[in-house]
């Protein structure tokens, strides 16, 4: 059987773009190289180190510092207390080790540059002199590690210089022992390198879990000090070759996750030279006739241009969802605050259950987990596989309950169930959440992402994304929402299957090898049963759940508002099973990219850029190695992910205001004229948004996906459990309820500035914390006086809505 003519075209390309090898050899970053103003001084320089981005070069009877023009050192006032034996620090903050003879420190002393003064203010003495000491700073923690003579051992000393009362303490303990050449401090982890005196040096990591374990050696010797961290995975050293130890040493990135080494194309300086960090590099100074020479090295990163394919497809892709919205707004007039809010409840189950997913699988779920799942394994995977449990309890009690009641806010049940404030406090908590926690990092994630790709700045990314965002759901209102995230759905799981895919099929031994490195590095972990608070485990997942899901479900508008756009409570029930069908396969896909990624970059790790966030790496790959026009598609699909869960919290939260605040305070508002204020209220929730996205723009954050959990919990776990008091007791009331609500908020935050436990547990502690305390203090007022009929799941309240429960009967 002859194909047609468009479908043997169709299956070229796809043919041509899995045996379109990605480019594996060259490195991704760049690197410019220059020489600085000579030290005119006769004075040799025994330190060097970077104060506030200022190079600082000590010598035995002076200092002195570059410019900020570059053209000329100038001389500092500085009297030492005590002999200068080396400098150190990340670039911004300085340090010095003195001591009274050669290679042995006995103290440590802060660099503060003031003016032309530079001043030493020392910490406390070292308990012991250290010989042939290295040390790092990181988060105002100084770690200084060398030999102990009185104890034979290499001995590592810590100092929190940001304590009130700081003094020295020991350090993590086991290291082996050797001549330490440099010490790091990087993602909350140590790496010393040590020299064996025959040939390549040894790299040795600490981190919290696993103590110190040997990782893959140095090739080659690294140069005393000239050592720094990168990025937030990096470390750049400056290597030589042990065959050639008078050829200039090779500029090399180790990264930490995938545990390799690359080589950068820039060399540093052939002979003796001191080094420190500068900006993203490194700076030297030699020692050359009575004075001394200056050079510099910088690490640049490449922009990964689109080509006109790639824009084309993602204008298709922009344009389509604008005419989507179009023909809804023409289509439907929308003459009622029905059809702007929960699409006339007209909805197939179907297409419910494809938009639920769409909304709870945002820019988090295509960005943010793929780069967790590279930088762990699949732990977090566990939640999806226990909501599915709890979504089965919803789909049968819940979600039937509150469709019954014809709601268009999920918080009117809240007014009903206990009273109107209690309504209005929830539902104002409710939308700080949605904007402050999730539409930011939303809408930041993917601009971060496509920064990275095209070289478009992050806030023009950020207005771009969310200016097409706010037009199509404007106009088209819930339906446009939810036809809109069934073709998202489309387009970004089609990006998602066809990357890792793309990655198996070109690393070399197949799917085979893939596995077999994945496992051989733990990266497919799926549970853990430990009872440390502080991780994600199996049974922080089934807490989680069982206070975010099966007993506080109704507090998500986003999620709700599409279940209440079914036709009954048995489409709506229905809506949840389709949803809960599509999380585990979905979850397995966008994790799967995370252990691909992993599996790619540890044979290409200089296909890796040392100066870009972890949560860049999948836009990285995406940019670098993908062929022409599937680039595209998958830019396409990431804006899919976050205009997805955008469009659903601008509706929602539209519809709050809406609903429990204008339709309240308004003094009989038409349907018409509520829909007018629910479009203008799409617009402004929208550039509140944005505004969130470029603020959060401003900070240097290691983990978006952690940051949207922890602001999550602290931000909606308090009115979440009012749900759970109306729906499973009859004894609570509005009093004890808003003293929940209060109390679960103030000890939430409480928990997390002593930071007690993982910030996954912060939103089901704050919901058990409301339940509890909200339950109690029910007890000490008068039980509820009102109905409960059908506001609670206890058979004998099981019946029909009344009509008073009914919200937007004018519509």
């Amino acid at each position: 059987m002859k194909l047609p003519q468009w479908l043997q075209r169709i299956a070229a390309v796809c043919l041509l773009a899995f045996t379109t090898a990605p480019c594996a050899a060259e490195s991704l970053a760049s690197v410019e190289a220059g020489t600085l103003p000579a030290l005119a001084s006769n004075d040799a320089p025994i330190a060097l180190v970077s104060v506030a981005q200022r190079p600082v070069a000590i010598g035995a009877k002076g200092a002195y510092a570059l410019d900020g023009d570059r053209k000329r050192w100038s001389a500092l006032k500085w009297t030492p207390a005590m002999p200068v034996r080396s400098a150190f620090g990340d670039g911004e903050t300085a340090f010095v080790t003195t001591g009274t003879q050669l290679q042995r420190v006995e103290g440590v002393a802060r660099l503060v540059l003031d003016g032309d003064r530079l001043q030493a203010q020392p910490l406390p003495a070292l308990p012991f002199a250290l010989l042939d000491a290295q040390a790092t700073v990181a988060d105002g923690v100084v770690t200084i590690a060398g030999h102990d003579e009185g104890a034979g051992e290499v001995a590592l000393l810590k100092l929190d210089t940001a304590s009130p009362t700081p003094g020295w303490t020991r350090g993590p303990q086991g290291l082996p022992p050797g001549r330490i050449t440099s010490l790091v401090s990087q993602r909350g982890q140590l790496l010393a390198t040590i020299a064996t005196g025959a040939g390549a040096d040894r790299l040795w990591r600490w981190s919290g879990e696993h103590g110190w374990q040997a990782l893959p050696d140095v090739p080659g010797t690294v140069e005393p000090g000239a050592a720094r961290a990168m990025g937030q995975a990096h470390v750049l050293y400056l290597v030589r070759d042990p065959n050639a130890p008078d050829a200039a040493p090779s500029m090399m990135t180790f990264q930490i996750i995938v545990q390799a080494w690359a080589t950068l194309p820039g060399r540093g300086v052939a002979g003796p030279a001191l080094t420190a960090s500068w900006r993203d590099g490194l700076v030297q100074v030699a020692p050359s006739g009575e004075g001394a020479s200056a050079s510099f090295v910088q690490v640049q990163a490449r922009k990964l241009l689109l080509t006109w394919l790639d824009w084309a497809v993602i204008v298709v892709y922009l344009v389509s969802m604008i005419g989507i919205g179009l023909y809804f707004y023409l289509r439907e007039k929308r003459k009622s605050t029905s059809d702007f809010f929960v699409g006339g409840r007209s909805i197939p189950f179907w297409a419910a259950g494809v938009s639920l997913y769409a909304a709870n699988t945002s820019s988090i779920s295509f960005i943010a987990i793929p780069a967790k799942a590279f930088e762990t394994n699949w732990q977090y995977l566990t939640n999806n596989l226990v909501a599915v449990l709890g979504l089965v309890f919803v789909a049968i009690v819940i979600v039937p309950l509150l469709r019954r009641l014809n709601l268009m806010s999920v918080f009117s049940y809240l007014e009903t169930r206990f009273h109107p404030s209690i309504r209005m406090l929830a539902s104002a908590l409710c939308i700080v959440m949605q904007i402050g926690s999730r539409m930011s990092v939303i809408l930041f994630l993917p601009a971060l992402g496509i920064s990275t790709i095209t070289g478009i700045d992050v806030v023009w990314s950020v207005l771009l994304m969310g200016g097409f965002t706010i037009i199509y759901t404007a106009m088209g209102g819930m339906k446009a929402v939810i036809w809109t995230d069934f073709v998202q759905v489309i387009v970004k799981m089609g990006g998602a299957i066809f990357a890792i895919v793309f990655i198996v099929w070109h690393v070399k031994g197949g799917f085979p090898e893939f596995a077999q490195v994945a496992a051989a590095a733990d990266k497919t972990k799926l549970l853990d049963f430990s009872f440390d608070l502080t991780k994600a485990t199996v049974w922080g997942f089934i807490f989680l759940v069982i206070f975010d899901v099966v007993l506080t479900f109704p507090k998500d508008q986003v999620l709700m508002q599409r279940v209440l756009s079914t036709e009954s409570d048995k489409e709506a029930g229905r809506s949840v099973w389709a949803f809960a069908a599509i999380m585990i396969p979905g979850g397995f896909i966008f994790y799967g990219i995370g252990t691909a990624l992993y599996v790619y970059y540890q044979s290409h790790p200089e296909r890796m850029n040392p100066l870009l966030p972890v949560d860049a790496t999948f836009p990285l790959f995406i940019a670098a190695e993908l062929p022409m026009g599937v680039t595209g598609l998958i830019i396409a699909g990431i804006f899919a992910a976050a205009m997805a869960t955008l469009s659903g919290i601008m509706n929602s939260v539209a519809t709050l205001i809406s609903v429990d605040f204008y339709e309240k305070l308004a003094k009989n508002p038409t349907p018409k004229q509520s829909v007018v204020f629910a479009e203008v209220m799409t617009v402004v929730v929208g550039l509140i948004g944005i505004g969130a996205a470029l603020l959060l723009a401003r900070f240097d954050i290691h983990s978006l996906f952690d940051v949207s959990i922890e602001l999550a919990g602290l931000l909606g776990g308090g009115f979440a459990g009012a749900y759970t008091l109306g729906m499973f007791t009859r004894r609570a009331n509005s009093q004890g309820v808003a003293i929940g609500i209060a109390g679960s908020i103030a000890l939430t935050m409480l928990a997390w500035s002593l930071d007690l436990v993982h910030p996954y547990f912060y939103l089901a502690i704050s919901i058990l914390l409301c339940i509890v305390i909200g339950y109690v203090a029910s007890l000490f007022f008068p039980p509820p006086q009102r109905s409960l009929a059908g506001l609670t799941i206890y058979r004998r309240d099981q019946i029909k809505a009344e009509p008073a429960v009914a919200e937007g009967a004018a519509g």
